[in-house]
């Protein structure tokens, strides 16, 4: 969580017990903020319903750095996401003794 702190103070987070809280500017110019439960990983689901855990450290990483992307999105520049299209029907039975 060392890690977590320095972000925190790097970016000017605001934190409680609980969660990591980063302010957002929305697009009427209006304050949003954004809370993020204090976990090491958390899980999140991608648009085609998969679901991936991601290390907090990227995750803040991610929505400070590009905050006008999706999460999935802006996580796909901070962290190499391993392509689901790689895994294929034959995958572990690449010893066929026909």
């Amino acid at each position: 969580m060392e890690e977590i702190r320095e972000l925190v103070r790097r970016y000017n987070l605001e934190e409680d017990s609980e969660h990591i809280i980063i302010r957002l500017p929305d697009k009427d110019g209006q304050a949003r903020r954004c809370f993020l439960l204090k976990r090491n990983f958390l899980r999140i689901q991608f648009p085609d319903g998969h679901f991936f855990d991601f290390p907090l450290a990227e995750i803040i990483e991610a929505i400070v750095k590009y905050p006008e992307l999706l999460l999935t999105e802006s996580l796909s520049f901070v962290h190499k996401i391993p392509e689901s299209s790689s895994i294929t029907e034959n995958s572990g039975n690449e010893n066929n003794n026909d």
